[in-house]
């Protein structure tokens, strides 16, 4: 593997755009890979000349905390499951998340992305959480990724109209990173009554993410993608289906062929 200062910066700054770095985290640019010996100035700390010497750990910086301490995380779980079920409508749902504070996410993207589609839809899609366009826009899979999306759908005869989709995380992480377990544990009740208000007749998972947290299944998207299975809504068992994700497919084209496999199948089982 080429180490990373071996590219070039326009190179570096390819990588990071498509990995999904795009905002920056100081005012000031910092070269990592630079040797020294001196802290950043704002992690710099002195120790009162009374204390006995030891050795300075606050070089290596600021020890990392959980992004959610465990007891605020339930507390936040259960305000999301409370609030959810008292949501009777789509409408109040989207109402209920966008007053609801208990995701840190919120306060850093820059607009709920609820859902797009038709709510009396029979094929609902969920994908993880959005990305940079989507939290432009208000809108799930609206980039380059949901431009694919719509490709494929095209091709089984339904478009945005016929079709439900959200994502497990409605607000963007930053830099498009992949979102902690606590933020999506406080997050699925709110899918989960999203989907049962839909009551689609299939479901489709986008990623292994999704169909990780909504199917309750270890194993990896390539190992599950193509095959059924079965999401209980809370009113019924609904046919759900794994795929892969089309940000996925789209760094992976030769991929797209098993995708379209998965999507003939679900337009199959639609019109059965």
């Amino acid at each position: 593997m080429t180490a990373a200062h071996d590219h070039t910066p326009r190179q570096l700054l390819d990588f990071y755009l498509e990995a999904g770095a795009d905002a920056l985290v100081g005012k000031e640019p910092v070269d990592r890979f630079a040797a020294t010996d001196a802290p950043p100035p704002a992690l710099a700390t002195r120790a009162p000349e009374s204390a006995p010497s030891r050795p300075d750990f606050t070089r290596a910086g600021p020890a990392i905390q959980p992004a959610t301490a465990p007891q605020a995380t339930d507390e936040a779980v259960m305000a999301a499951r409370q609030a959810a079920k008292g949501a009777g409508t789509l409408d109040e749902l989207r109402a209920l998340l966008e007053k609801f504070d208990g995701c840190a996410l919120k306060g850093s993207a820059t607009q709920l992305v609820f859902a797009d589609g038709n709510p009396k839809a029979k094929l609902m899609l969920v994908g993880e959480a959005p990305g940079r366009d989507e939290d432009i826009e208000g809108l799930p899979f609206v980039g380059r990724s949901g431009k694919l999306l719509d490709r494929m759908l095209a091709a089984i005869s339904f478009d945005r109209t016929s079709v439900y989709i959200a994502n497990i995380v409605p607000w963007r992480p930053p830099g498009n990173r992949t979102p902690t377990p606590q933020e999506t544990q406080i997050c699925l009740p709110f899918v989960l009554r999203q989907i049962e208000l839909i009551d689609p007749d299939i479901l489709v998972c986008l990623g292994g993410p999704s169909a990780q947290t909504l199917l309750g299944i270890k194993d990896g998207i390539t190992k599950t993608r193509g095959r059924w299975f079965t999401f209980n809504s809370g009113k019924r068992e609904i046919r759900a289906m794994p795929t892969f994700h089309p940000a996925f497919l789209l760094r992976s084209p030769l991929q797209k062929r098993f995708a379209w496999r998965d999507f003939l199948a679900v337009k199959k089982a639609l019109v059965e």
